[in-house]
């Protein structure tokens, strides 16, 4: 958005917020402005939070390599020539750490060419932005560039909140609602709920804006945030710099939250300015009033939100959480006793610092100032210690800063502008094949093989300064607030809190930033999938319903416990797939605890009885016999990523419908923008009903409605029958995308400009990609 089109959606507040309060007869948070500001149509919009669906026009959609390629090919499907609204796509996934930034970076270029050049053409083509390779991690280049206070954003990733730092409503969605947010189509969400975090007090010592999150997530849980906006308020949060804000902000992710927000304040005004804003700086002051909450509600927040936090800032002590859950956690004070209790491996072999959620100017200095007091008391790093920085931005001006050379001196080596190891592009040599092992980082996620694929690392989250700390210690049962280590010459060495300025003074620093702009001449850009290729495959449109209940749908697998996004569709060595729906559908629930055997990625072959058969090799084996099948599953399924192949690749090689205990927001989404039927026990303890050879019918759909229970009829294997009741949160619109076959099905139809019936228009391929085809549909 220009600075023009921000002060128009400025001056439109006013008269707009000031009909909400009298609609809603009282005073409005942040996020309520926000979405009130950005409302399709305030005359039909209901507002009951927990129930409505929004329907709001966002401002700007953000995609990045992994996932934008499905997003990519589902605008495609649109038949729009041009995106409707501003748009950028951010190479950042498929860079797999390995050797060094410099390595890496033209590994990947080489090896992920074909889907690099594909991106590029059609970011020309549809006139996004483009990224290049290298050029920095989405949210960082985000919140560096596109980030404003007051402003609507969704993005294909689920830490797009990164950007609520600088008070952006940003949401992480699916592929599909970015394709048709850039269609130019509403973009739908329930509303959400309001969690009020106060904060009082300032954070010191070594307490960082991390704890404020890995304490929240302590105190939450994983499902805590589900459908709801963490809206932090109070003298705290104003004494937290921007990119600290960002930090808290983007591991909301990990409480399920729709997403998270700060109100603006001069910490973001200063980083705007920084950032070479200074006009949006001007602007956001100018319309302060209409960018932070109402002065009533920190008179009287328990009356307008849902739910209200407190936290002292300045009694809050450093957290660390995991292994295996963002929640599990507890104060840095009782790490080593928690560590002896389970039996967890002390020694830490691998410290990492950076990505999108940490890896600031400010986090950088410091860590920076923790290694350089170990570097001069002589110590070296016990665990091999990994930076990445989060931008081009940020490494040139940290390598300006010489932060690059004190990491340096403790052996460091530093990765690439990428997502890296915190995705799971990490490829190891340091331990063998499921060798259990502890890791630390400052990153957002850590369930079991998130970072490098194997099911038997620890995985830790804490401040990039607790990470710098205990990699010199090698140990979690070193305390850094408390404890020494013994110095070369036998006297112990006491690390002081880190110190380090929020802002480089010089500003920052510009490096290659890999920016390119749309093609001037959309017409004469071909679209570039070589022939062939095992990396893209264009979209075919999934079959509708055929206007029959399901019958007798087998049970594909039972999850039990955590199954999250990582569990469904695993990234790692799969991300090179994410563009080739078939190739990906063979990673289908590798990670997935099968309830009835316990063994992870396997199930029993209904059509054989043969077991320990993969679930992609099942499902393949059930669609080629023309049998749709069923998922059922546990608690906040489908946890995590945003990554929408969860959902299509489930569809695609048959699922129709996922029963469970309750799903995580993204995630339900996207089954219901595919097409899958997502159900919820009434009753929890329902999902005891369910046995390996039970077959599942789905009763009365040809009268689905919202808010109507669904009958679910279990039948044995010896001919007993069992009914019971279950919910759907689908829409009347949902409800046709399930008809439709999809959303895109659905919408596709008609052009939102015309109202004209549209295809997928020609695509045109360079002249050594004719073989192309889009993919066989369900």
């Amino acid at each position: 958005m220009s600075a023009g089109q921000i002060r128009a959606l400025y001056e439109s507040m006013p008269g707009r917020l000031a009909r909400a309060r009298r609609t809603f007869g009282r005073a409005l948070t942040l996020t309520e402005k926000i979405l009130v500001a950005h409302c399709h149509d305030f005359d039909t919009q209901e507002w009951e939070r927990g129930k409505a669906i929004l329907r709001l026009r966002v401002d700007r959609v953000a995609l990045q390599d992994v996932t934008g390629q499905m997003a990519i090919f589902q605008f495609m499907m649109s038949g729009r020539k041009r995106v409707a609204v501003p748009s950028t796509i951010h190479c950042d996934h498929l860079i797999r750490a390995e050797s060094g930034a410099a390595d890496d970076l033209q590994r990947a270029i080489r090896e992920s060419e074909e889907v690099y050049n594909f991106i590029r053409s059609a970011a020309r083509k549809y006139g996004m932005g483009f990224w290049k390779p290298g050029s920095g991690i989405i949210h960082q280049v985000v919140l560096e560039n596109y980030a404003t206070p007051g402003t609507l954003m969704i993005a294909a990733d689920s830490h797009t909140p990164n950007a609520g730092g600088l008070g952006m409503l940003a949401i992480g969605v699916g592929g599909a609602d970015c394709g048709e947010a850039m269609a130019g189509l509403p973009w739908e969400v329930l509303h959400p709920k309001l969690v009020g975090v106060h904060l009082t007090g300032k954070l010191q010592g070594w307490t960082a804006p991390k704890d404020v999150i890995t304490y929240l997530c302590t105190l939450l849980t994983v499902k805590g945030g589900t459908n709801k906006v963490i809206e932090y308020f109070g003298p705290g949060a104003e004494s937290i710099s921007a990119t600290g804000k960002a930090t808290i902000c983007n591991m909301g992710a990990e409480l399920g939250a729709t997403t998270s927000i700060f109100p603006f304040d001069a910490k973001m005004a200063a980083y705007l300015r920084a950032t070479e804003r200074a006009d949006l700086a001007a602007l956001a002051e100018e319309f302060r009033e209409h960018l932070v909450p109402d002065p009533e509600i920190a008179q009287k927040p328990a009356t307008h939100y849902d739910e209200i936090v407190e936290i002292n800032l300045a009694e809050l002590e450093p957290h660390i959480v995991g292994p295996h859950s963002p929640d599990r956690g507890r104060p840095i004070s009782k790490l080593a006793s928690d560590v002896r209790e389970n039996g967890w491996p002390a020694k830490i072999t691998n410290a990492l610092i950076g990505s999108c959620t940490n890896s600031s100017y400010e986090d950088m200095r410091r860590a920076a100032h923790i290694a350089m007091q170990g570097s001069k008391a002589g110590l070296r790093a016990k665990s091999k210690f990994l930076v990445t920085p989060g931008s081009e931005r940020v490494f040139q001006t940290i390598k300006r800063a010489g932060v690059v050379e004190t990491f340096g001196k403790i052996d460091a080596t530093v990765l690439a502008n990428a997502c890296g190891p915190c995705i799971g592009q990490w490829k190891r040599t340091d331990i063998g094949a499921n060798e259990p092992n502890t890791i630390v980082s400052s990153f957002n996620r850590n369930f079991p093989g998130r970072n490098d694929g194997s099911q038997a690392t620890l995985s830790f989250i804490t401040s990039p300064e607790i990470v710098t700390a205990l990699a010199f210690a090698g140990t979690l049962e070193f305390n850094p607030l408390t404890d020494t280590l013994p110095g070369p010459d036998g006297k112990p060495v006491r690390f002081t809190p880190p110190e380090a300025e929020e802002l480089p003074r010089d500003g920052f620093a510009r490096g290659t930033e890999g920016y390119e702009e749309p093609a001037a001449d959309a017409d004469s850009v071909q679209i570039a999938i070589p022939a062939n290729s095992e990396r893209l495959q264009l979209l075919g449109p999934f079959v509708a319903w055929d206007g029959r209940d399901y019958v007798d749908l087998p049970i594909l697998v039972k999850t039990k416990g955590k199954t999250t996004t990582d569990h469904i569709s695993p990234a790692g060595p799969w991300l090179r797939f994410r563009g080739h729906l078939d190739k990906i559908s063979d990673n289908m629930f590798l990670g997935a605890l099968n309830a009835f055997s316990g063994e992870t990625g396997k199930g029993v072959n209904p059509l054989t009885g043969a077991s320990g058969q993969a679930f992609s090799k099942i499902a393949r084996e059930l669609k080629a016999k023309g049998q749709y099948w069923i998922v059922i599953g546990d608690e906040n399924y489908g946890e995590g990523s945003s990554r929408e192949h969860a959902a299509m690749s489930p569809r695609y090689l048959g699922c129709v419908a996922v029963l469970v205990r309750s799903f995580a927001r993204i995630h339900e989404t996207n089954l219901k923008k595919q097409g899958v039927l997502p159900l919820t026990f009434i009753d929890p303890a329902d999902y005891e009903r369910f046995d390996q050879n039970d077959h599942i019918t789905i009763s009365g759909l040809y009268a689905l409605e919202p808010g109507k229970p669904v009958k679910v009829i279990v039948k044995k294997p010896d001919g007993r029958v069992e009914e019971i009741q279950v919910r759907h949160s689908l829409t009347r619109e949902q409800i046709a995308w399930f008809r439709a076959g999809s959303a895109l099905n659905a919408g596709a139809a008609v052009d939102p400009s015309t109202g004209a019936k549209v295809e997928m228009h020609d695509v045109k391929l360079d002249p050594h990609d004719t073989k192309a085809k889009p993919g066989k549909d369900v």
